[in-house]
């Protein structure tokens, strides 16, 4: 057992004493019958009479049993329960406590297997191993009190051996626990490199580096495969060692009875009662160690949960943004991983009204920044300053009422739209829903549909890519907070839907700040002040003009895309042409 486990879960404590005790009233049950069976056959032999007693007894006992066993499987359950939503609930908020940089002491992967089958191990702790070790321990001294007036010899033989088995499982353990653990180490590193290489499947294929990683995983399954194996083999082979210890000790009280008996020191039913009851010493023991390696399971998938919600968390932060106060980063360098620097030395100032462009090319650390503006990256130096505090000492809570993020991919929920927007501003008007549609240009599209309770698939799959991130962004604009992040919030979508994006984002920039971060420039020509990012540095800051004339990258930048566009035009008028030549028409 782990006291740090029933520590955690008190309550499951609770249910595992009431199955505990509703076993036991099964075990009463089942020793009235085996009294009435022994009366009734001693009597076929001897001639007595079976005592009146016996009929109602059998009755008794038959109820017992069935709401006995009824009743033990829903306090079981209910301990299952308990455990698995306490400790979901302990590691959801320990994640949050640690915010969105856990990833940097624990894999994802690992989290996800933990929140899954970990618990799921632990359920079965609780529910089954726990209950049965008390009862395992109760139920051969509550039958010794039984059998014992009968016939002492047998029911201490019977008692004696009953320690043979734990002392087997004990045996066990010191192998099992070594290979359980390793178990969950390779399980865990299957679980990481699966999501990582499925995360990353497209850039793999674009490197044709997916073969490699194809044998690199085979490799690692076929570790896990192995030391599976060893598990199902340790615990096939610990079984029949219980199985032979189980009954080796049955056999051994029965014999002393049937001595008893041949020497006239019992009777008939004595001789029968002890025969009968005798796998009952056991039985709770023998299926305690069919649980025990279930129960090891559970101990090694513990042992990371703790490592988990023991992990180190960031200073409460309480500080929160006063009304205007604007984002400005002096000398802010940060890097995903130590060794490596993503942003060097950035600074840059968010005026509290009016759109502030980001631009550049792909890995220049615009999304970073995004990310740090959020708060999502605390473990940057310099100063990254949301009116006079830095943000990473903000409330999260706080900062998320003051900043909204839009990124590319928003995501959507299954349900209807009305349920999805209502997530942003709890409580407001349809007319207000409404106002938030228009500006995103996707009301007149839901009014042919069903209205707000058109319904969304999960990931709102059953939109266009413009419809979900007009969607997004009707649900921001309804957020209300005086600063507003768009992080390539109109990649992927048709003209159309970048058009009306575009349109929803100058309208709020005329009364709250707005970063836009964007890899077209042409949305960001009429930003008050466009910042220019070059492998993480600042190349150039200024307005469109300035930028063209002052900053080479921005040039060039504004020169290819211009390039480029007048070609797309170009290869599109060509094939108008073509159409309206083929149809005689001009």
């Amino acid at each position: 057992m782990d006291k740090r486990l029933l520590a955690l879960v008190p309550e499951a404590l609770r249910h595992v004493l009431a199955t505990v005790a509703w076993q036991w009233v099964g075990l009463v049950g089942n020793v009235a019958l085996v009294w009435v069976i022994a009366q009734v056959a001693s009597s076929l032999v001897t001639g007595v009479a079976v005592p009146q007693v016996a009929w109602p007894l059998l009755a008794a006992g038959v109820v017992l049993r069935v709401v006995a066993a009824r009743l033990a499987a829903r306090e079981s359950f209910a301990a299952s329960q308990d455990v698995k939503r306490v400790l979901r609930r302990r590691i959801y908020e320990k994640l949050l406590a640690m915010g969105p940089s856990y990833t940097d002491q624990v894999p994802t992967a690992e989290v996800v297997q933990l929140s899954v089958e970990g618990c799921e191990q632990l359920e079965t702790y609780f529910g089954q191993y726990l209950p049965q070790l008390f009862y395992a321990v109760l139920a051969p001294v509550t039958l010794f009190a039984v059998v014992a007036p009968v016939s002492l010899p047998a029911a201490a033989v019977l008692l004696l051996c009953v320690p043979l088995i734990p002392a087997t499982i004990v045996a066990v353990q010191k192998v099992a626990k070594r290979i359980l653990g390793k178990y969950w180490d390779q399980y865990a590193e299957l679980g990481d490199s699966f999501l990582e290489n499925l995360q990353g499947l497209t850039t793999l294929k674009i490197y044709q580096a997916d073969a490699a990683r194809h044998e690199a995983m085979n490799q690692e399954a076929e570790r896990f495969r192995t030391i599976t194996m060893k598990v199902l083999s340790m615990q096939l082979n610990s079984i029949i060692v219980m199985d032979i210890v189980a009954l080796g000790g049955a056999v051994a009280g029965i014999a002393v009875a049937l001595f008893a008996t041949a020497a006239g020191a019992i009777d008939l039913f004595g001789c029968l009662f002890v025969v009968l009851i005798s796998a009952d010493f056991f039985l709770p023991m023998r299926q305690l160690g069919s649980y025990f390696h279930v129960a090891m399971n559970g101990m090694a998938a513990s042992e990371k949960i703790f490592r988990l919600l023991e992990l180190p968390e960031p200073p409460a932060r309480t500080l929160a943004p006063k009304a205007g106060d604007a984002f400005c980063l002096r000398d802010v360098t940060f890097g995903y991983v130590p060794e490596r620097e993503v942003l060097h030395g950035v600074g840059l100032e968010v005026p509290a009204c009016g759109m502030t462009a980001i631009v550049g090319e792909s890995g220049s650390g615009k999304s970073t920044i995004a990310a740090l503006l959020c708060g999502r990256l605390p473990g940057y130096s310099g100063e990254a300053l949301l009116g006079e505090a830095q943000v990473r000492d903000l409330d999260p809570a706080a900062l998320a009422r003051y900043v909204t993020y839009v990124g590319l991919g928003a995501r959507l929920f299954a349900g209807t739209v009305r349920d999805n927007l209502l997530m942003a501003a709890p409580g407001v008007s349809e007319e207000e829903l409404w106002a938030a549609l228009k500006m995103a240009n996707l009301a007149d599209y839901l009014r042919s549909q069903e209205g707000l309770d058109t319904r969304l698939t999960e990931g709102a799959a059953n939109l266009s890519g413009g419809q979900r991130q007009r969607l997004a962004l009707a649900r921001a604009v309804l957020h209300k907070t005086p600063v507003y992040v768009f992080d390539e919030a109109t990649s992927n979508v048709d003209v159309e839907s970048e058009e009306a994006i575009m349109a929803a984002v100058r309208n709020l920039a005329a009364t709250h700040a707005v970063v836009l971060i964007s890899h077209r420039l042409a949305n960001v020509t009429d930003a008050q002040r466009i910042y220019v990012m070059e492998r993480g540095h600042v190349a150039g800051e200024g307005t469109h003009e300035e930028l063209l004339s002052a900053c080479p990258e921005y040039a060039s930048l504004w020169r290819t895309q211009s390039e480029l566009e007048n070609v797309t035009k170009g290869q599109s008028l060509c094939q108008l042409q073509e159409v309206t030549a083929d149809g005689g028409q001009e």
